[in-house]
């Protein structure tokens, strides 16, 4: 009997995605793959090319080539459409500071043309009901992001796109904001796209995550992809490492030459067992053998580079 095929709904996928300006590349020939119910991490340093590609996908600037679909529809096309499910908080969001946080809400609602109760409806999402009758000058800088996520939340959108949505935040109001995106997919439908120069931080949240370096996508899978690439690789410390590079290679494995080390990747115990046995008998000295872990910081610098400030 064979295995039944799922397939999962795209709500964006561009295609050679690019935006130029006279010389410089922003972005170049970007693919995207995001799927229904993903928390989709859009990783990247600062000027990477993240906020080019998040305001080309909402329709405010145009790519200079490639295409952008969403829902399955092309924005080009179908922008208004478009756009009328989709929630978006770019950069920090604006408010009147002398209106409360239900007053604010309210000028949206009214463009929007929604009913008066998903005003209370979206601020108990993002935690704020107690706060709906305050001035919102007076709020924290967490408090004003969640209120522009729920500024973003009364369309009844399916899709929610965030950029850098915890730029500034105090540990409190990260994890505010984190438990909030976090929700999104599972108790509201809604598929997140949410922009981070922090890898920590997306790793805490997303399911799938793209990595973007000078406009370029260096990366696109799974958070547990990522993961693999960050195995631990075996260090043996030992006498004649040239020579013992060469005995290891009897045993089919690749091992590289670090500095008076030898570095073996994504080998088992059993293997290991057999080197080092082999390395015995062939007369080198084990100075040590150890475990060595690459963390997913050091994959996403390895991928964006060494010097990137972060």
């Amino acid at each position: 009997m064979e295995a039944e095929v799922i397939e999962v709904e795209s709500i964006i996928t561009t295609h050679n995605l690019s935006k130029h300006y006279r010389s410089r590349k922003a972005v170049d020939k970007v693919d995207l793959d995001i799927r229904k119910g993903d928390i989709y991490g859009f990783l990247g340093p600062n000027g990477a090319g993240k906020t080019t590609t998040i305001r080309m996908l909402l329709g405010l600037i145009r790519p200079t080539e490639g295409t952008i679909h969403i829902f399955g529809k092309d924005l080009r096309k179908e922008q208004r459409a478009i756009l009328r499910k989709v929630g978006s908080l770019v950069e920090y969001p604006s408010y009147y500071g002398h209106l409360t946080a239900y007053e604010n809400l309210e000028t949206i609602r009214r463009i929007l043309d929604v009913p008066k109760s998903r005003i209370d409806e979206v601020l108990a999402i993002v935690r704020l009901t107690k706060e709906a009758k305050r001035p919102v000058k007076g709020f924290s800088l967490g408090m004003k992001q969640r209120l522009g996520i729920a500024s973003a939340l009364l369309g009844h959108p399916e899709l929610l796109i965030l950029d850098e949505p915890t730029n500034g935040l105090d540990p409190t109001g990260i994890l505010e904001i984190r438990e909030l995106i976090k929700a999104m997919p599972k108790e509201h439908g809604i598929t997140v796209l949410v922009s981070s120069h922090l890898l920590s931080e997306i790793e805490l949240m997303a399911t799938r995550v793209g990595i973007i370096q000078q406009g370029a996508m260096m990366f696109e899978d799974t958070i547990d992809r990522l993961r693999e690439r960050a195995q631990s690789s075996i260090r043996i410390a030992l006498s004649s490492p040239e020579g013992a590079q060469r005995t290891v290679a009897l045993t089919g494995c690749h091992a590289e030459l670090h500095e008076s080390s030898l570095l073996i990747e994504h080998i088992s115990d059993d293997t290991l067992a057999e080197i080092v046995a082999l390395l015995v008998q062939s007369g080198h000295s084990i100075y040590r053998v150890e475990e060595v872990k690459k963390s997913l910081e050091n994959i996403f610098l390895e991928m964006v580079g060494e010097g990137t400030s972060l």
